[in-house]
């Protein structure tokens, strides 16, 4: 299994650390806004976000290792991308936003669910988001954004399996291993049909 490093440290984030997010009550309805930052603060405010899952061609998903310099789960292994709408930013422009500046991806994406999780990370900070899973297909090359990567690398579903109940499996991010419970669970459809839409 190959994994593409992107050779360089990566710079402080704390300018995106400013960025103001959209913060929601259970219902997803905007509650008001806070900066990066203070939404990640001891237990998190309650905030709204997405996480995208990449397939390519041949079924293996797109999986990343997030910076060492990150404040939360830094060199933890994650999904393809996740990341939060700004405020006044459509969850549709966000997640093509993202997609596009992380991995240099443009491809469509369909929704599968949304769940609400808080996951405490040491006495750095936590996520407590209001999150909704999208599913995508590409098979363009992948130009992993060096501030925010540090690694990537396809895998199948079952090796990934395999590695979330095998040893090392800690070093997934906390959302990852609840998201992907729940797509191999509940959405094989969807991903069988996924498998049969043409990449881009």
């Amino acid at each position: 299994m190959k994994v593409c490093n992107a050779d360089m440290l990566l710079e402080d984030d704390s300018p995106a650390g400013a960025e103001s997010l959209i913060l929601v009550d259970e219902a997803d309805r905007e509650v008001g806004h806070a900066s990066r930052s203070r939404c990640h603060e001891n237990g998190g405010l309650l905030h709204r976000a997405f996480s995208l899952f990449i397939f390519n061609d041949r079924g293996e998903l797109l999986v990343q290792q997030r910076s060492p310099r990150k404040r939360l789960w830094p060199l933890y292994w994650s999904n393809s991308c996740c990341s939060h709408p700004r405020r006044a930013e459509s969850m549709d422009a966000a997640i093509h936003r993202r997609l596009y500046e992380e991995l240099g991806i443009n491809c469509l994406l369909h929704f599968l669910f949304k769940f609400q999780y808080q996951a405490q990370f040491d006495g750095a900070g936590a996520e407590h988001e209001l999150c909704s899973v999208f599913i995508g297909r590409s098979s363009a090359p992948v130009r992993a954004n060096r501030e925010e990567i540090a690694a990537w690398r396809w895998v199948g579903p079952e090796a990934l399996d395999e590695q979330m109940r095998g040893v090392g499996s800690e070093r997934f991010t906390p959302w990852f291993t609840l998201e992907w419970e729940r797509i191999r669970r509940d959405h094989q459809a969807a991903l069988q049909e996924l498998e049969g839409r043409p990449g881009r």
